[in-house]
Formats: structure tokens, sequence, C-alpha cells
């Protein structure tokens, strides 16, 4: 099951309950502040417990690169504790701003959120 988080300008939003995977929907211009508070939010789910988060970057259309260090650093943290934070919706620019920032294989990056949510239940998946 998957939790659909919507974060909309300023990083607020509501939840709808789903499951394992969080998705956090993100919104508008991320600066280098809410970027920095994203990574804090993450923090946080993690020690919840939350080990599976997909960023959906579908409604944003700009974000400071100086932001995506951290963010990246806080998905090494994930990994160490066996899980993975993937990225949706990037546009070519957005995904520029990654490459640039020096991302470009830090993270697996998906077209659509549920592109990004299967690919935790794929990677759960028993082989035969």
């Amino acid at each position: 099951m998957n939790q659909v988080l919507e974060v909309r300008p300023g990083l607020a939003g509501a939840a709808m309950a789903a499951g394992r995977v969080e998705t956090l929907m993100l919104e508008g211009e991320l600066s280098e502040q809410d970027l920095l508070e994203l990574c804090d939010d993450l923090g946080r789910k993690l020690n919840r417990g939350t080990r599976q988060v997909v960023l959906d970057f579908g409604d944003v259309g700009h974000l400071n690169y100086r932001g995506v260090k951290p963010l990246m650093a806080r998905t090494e943290v994930f990994r160490r504790s066996g899980g993975d934070v993937k990225l949706s919706g990037l546009s070519p620019y957005l995904a520029a701003i990654f490459r640039a920032a020096g991302a470009h294989d830090c993270f697996e990056i998906y077209p659509h959120m549920n592109d990004a949510r299967a690919a935790f239940a794929l990677a759960r998946a028993p082989f035969v």
C-alpha cells in the first residue's frame, strides 16, 4: 500500500493513506530553504520507520540547485537504513539542474510517481 502526501508551496500538505511507500507531491518553485525543510521532513519520516519515499516533481517549475546535495545526503541515509528515495515527474529543465548539481547518478528517476512506487514493489518481489 502507498501513501501520497501532497506538498503545496511551503511544503504544507494533506496526506492520503494507501500504504508503505510515501509519495510527496511537490509543487511550485522550491528554494534552498524549502529543500532543506524537505530533508528535515524526510529525516523525521525515517525516524518514524518510513523507508521508501517517492518525491514527485511533476508540479515543480524550478528548484535551487543548492538544495540538491543535502537531498542526496539524506537519500544516502535512507539507503544505509535499507530504504531509498526515488524521484518522479522531473521535467528536462529540472533534470538538468539535478545533473548540474552532481546528482546525475544518485537517484532513480521515473516519468510518473506510479512508476516509481511500482519500482519499490518490484524490488521487494521474490525471485523465482
